[in-house]
């Protein structure tokens, strides 16, 4: 055996002895996972994400997918020739732009479905209407009706409990039914959380591009690699004192958005978001962001909502060539009344 194979079987060995412990503790539990946003975009992640969820049903973890689809949902919205509009971070959701999420959706899960099958791990799509799985009320956004989206208001988790008992993977779109038997949208975070706790999960894993919650953003030491209930609960205390403290708002900044809608609920001043997901009560985007004056350069949170950064630099180097040249200032851009100046040298 060549040394570069036996590094390899050594490295492998290696991890799974150390995943020993979690396979013999998580035997048989349940998993939920959230899969969405930019982990969807690239093919080889997206490769990557399934093969490490087959495994944990492989290794005899249960794990049940809630994914989402919203770049894609945009992206066939704009083929339809309709623009995608957002409140306060929320997709307005009208009857035609339901009817397109739905149908992205779906082939979405189906998608995910055929590449569990390919592993070798029988997968099902359903909705969130299926088996009245996911029951909504209609959601506004700080008042504003936009449209068929909902918050989730109960779970029946018997459809995805039958599923796990017949070995099948379930994978979940997060569309549900309200009590008027419409179709609503459901942000894929809150319906991951929502399904957690009915089928008493032990454990809900978001799989993002931001390295986890902080506790100061600018400093990476202050990384939270696990968050149990007592540390959530201790954030929630200490926005909590703030605000006793006389604290007129608070930021929060790369945070997850289950994180900051807690925030949100818990204290009575505004809390201001930086990358913190829909559920705050003020956005903030510095400017020169917001207007993609810096080019490649782009924070995941980040939403080019205007691109001046090749106006900026044609004008900059537009103003050097004419000062160079002698061009400007001409005399339209010039003083040119007729005044005496005595002699000063």
């Amino acid at each position: 055996m060549n040394e570069d194979k036996y590094e390899a079987l050594r490295a492998k060995a290696e991890v799974l002895i150390e995943a020993l412990p979690y396979i013999q503790r998580f035997n048989r539990r349940i998993i939920v996972v959230k899969y969405g946003g930019s982990a969807m975009l690239d093919e080889e992640l997206k490769q990557r994400v399934i093969q490490d969820v087959t495994l944990l049903k492989l290794v005899g973890f249960k794990p049940i997918i809630v994914h989402g689809g919203g770049k894609e949902i945009s992206k066939w919205v704009a083929k339809a020739g309709m623009e995608p509009e957002f409140v306060n971070g929320l997709r307005k959701t009208d009857a035609a732009t339901m009817e397109i999420a739905e149908m992205v959706l779906g082939k979405v899960g189906k998608s995910l479905v055929s590449m569990v099958e390919k592993l070798g791990v029988q997968a099902v799509s359903i909705s969130g209407k299926d088996g009245g799985l996911l029951k909504v009320e209609k959601k506004l956004s700080q008042g504003q009706d936009i449209g068929f989206v909902g918050d989730v208001k109960s779970v029946d988790p018997k459809i995805l409990f039958d599923l796990l008992e017949k070995d099948f993977l379930p994978i979940v779109c997060p569309i549900g039914l309200g009590d008027d038997y419409q179709t609503y949208n459901i942000n894929a975070d809150d319906a991951a959380c929502a399904i957690a706790t009915a089928v008493h999960a032990e454990k809900l894993a978001f799989l993002t591009d931001i390295e986890g919650v902080y506790r100061n953003p600018k400093d990476p030491s202050t990384l939270i690699s696990e968050l149990p209930i007592s540390e959530a609960k201790k954030l929630i205390e200490d926005a909590k004192a703030l605000e006793a403290a006389g604290a007129f708002s608070i930021v929060v900044e790369c945070v997850p958005s289950v994180v900051a809608a807690a925030l949100s609920k818990a204290v009575e001043i505004p809390i201001l978001g930086i990358g913190a997901g829909p559920d705050v009560d003020c956005q903030v985007l510095v400017t020169q962001d917001m207007l993609d004056m810096y080019g490649d350069f782009k924070p995941k949170f980040v939403k080019h909502f205007a691109h001046i950064r090749k106006a900026m630099v044609d004008g900059l180097n537009a103003f050097h060539e004419e000062t160079v040249s002698g061009v400007f200032p001409s005399e339209e851009y010039s003083f040119n009344k007729n005044v005496d100046i005595p002699r000063l040298y």
